[in-house]
């Protein structure tokens, strides 16, 4: 069986970061440290925190008064940190800085006075938390038909946005549409979507034309997961999303001799790893990369973990 990797695959530089924030602030503070909500979208992160002292809250009313708390990768709403505040909670932000760019963006945008289109799926958290950020009115849009359902106040006043786990494909109907029906909207440039998400779902479409089947290791709860499989099925190719090797079914990859496989943003590659373990265990295997681009985007910790001195109660580091 020739196995072979999708270039790039796995954690993207934002996802490292807010690891990486996790990690430090249990090793500067000492256990335990709490998270709202998952850190990353992958249960297999979320366990190794967890076991190494980190607890998970989904509201800021479950931290303890003075506790360190870490808002996630995805973002939070103003009013989460105002409550944190509130209640003394010694903050560190984890929003990835490319979500903060969106925030920053659609305030810009709702100053100059214009109504905004956000294009993301609704419920995901990284909508919550920049819904949470914009003043003024604010709709979302999940689709093309959404568009056409759209109630304005000035047609000639409008500006889009986009959840950053969606790729320019992922938002181009949506975007045309919003074009047609409004010709004066204003949107951000197409440098500024997510590299990481438009990377993965590239580089897995490329990886599809040359396999006979794709296995994209992610969380089923994780938007750009969930879009790599979409990508690779849309080339015609089988494709399934697992959370691990312990999901595989043999009879997917049963009589194909090409197996491809990539991993979402927020999965480690050590999952990969134990994927190609387990295919070896069904009959050996010959692992090849695909050529692709080659990331190498980092972003700057916040202050508050890199001083010497942690932060009074109710300080937010931002560290962008």
């Amino acid at each position: 069986m020739q196995v072979i990797l999708a270039q790039p695959r796995g954690f993207c530089a934002g996802v490292e970061r807010a690891i990486e924030i996790v990690e430090m602030a249990l090793e500067k503070f000492g256990p335990p440290i709490y998270v709202r909500h998952e850190i990353v979208h992958n249960p297999h992160v979320v366990k190794r925190l967890a076991d190494k002292g980190v607890i998970f809250v989904e509201e800021t009313d479950e931290v303890p008064p003075g506790a360190v708390t870490i808002f996630s990768a995805h973002g939070v709403a103003e009013d989460v940190e105002k409550h944190a505040r509130e209640r003394g909670l010694q903050v560190i932000d984890a929003t990835c800085p490319l979500v903060s760019k969106v925030h920053t963006e659609g305030q810009r945008y709702a100053k100059n006075g214009r109504e905004i289109i956000l294009i993301g799926h609704e419920g995901h958290p990284e909508i919550e938390g920049t819904l949470g950020r914009i003043p003024g009115v604010v709709h979302l849009v999940s689709a093309v038909e959404d568009v056409d359902k759209l109630k304005v106040t000035s047609p000639d006043m409008l500006a889009y946005i986009t959840q950053t786990t969606l790729s320019v494909d992922d938002t181009k109907s949506v975007i045309d549409a919003l074009k047609a029906r409004f010709p004066n909207i204003l949107g951000p440039a197409t440098k500024d979507i997510c590299y990481a998400t438009q990377n993965r779902q590239g580089a897995v479409r490329e990886l599809a034309k040359h396999v006979d089947v794709v296995l994209v290791i992610g969380a089923h709860n994780s938007s750009n997961s969930n879009r790599l499989r979409e990508r690779a099925e849309e080339v015609g190719v089988p494709s399934y999303l697992i959370e691990d090797a312990s999901h595989l079914k043999p009879e997917w990859v049963a009589g194909k001799p090409r197996v491809g496989i990539t991993a979402g943003a927020s999965a480690p590659e050590d999952l990969v790893q134990g994927l190609i373990d387990r295919l070896r265990q069904i009959e050996p295997v010959d692992v090849s990369v695909l050529p692709g681009v080659e990331e190498n985007v980092h972003f700057r910790l916040p202050l508050s973990l890199t001083k010497a001195q942690p932060r009074k109660s109710g300080d937010v580091a931002q560290g962008v």
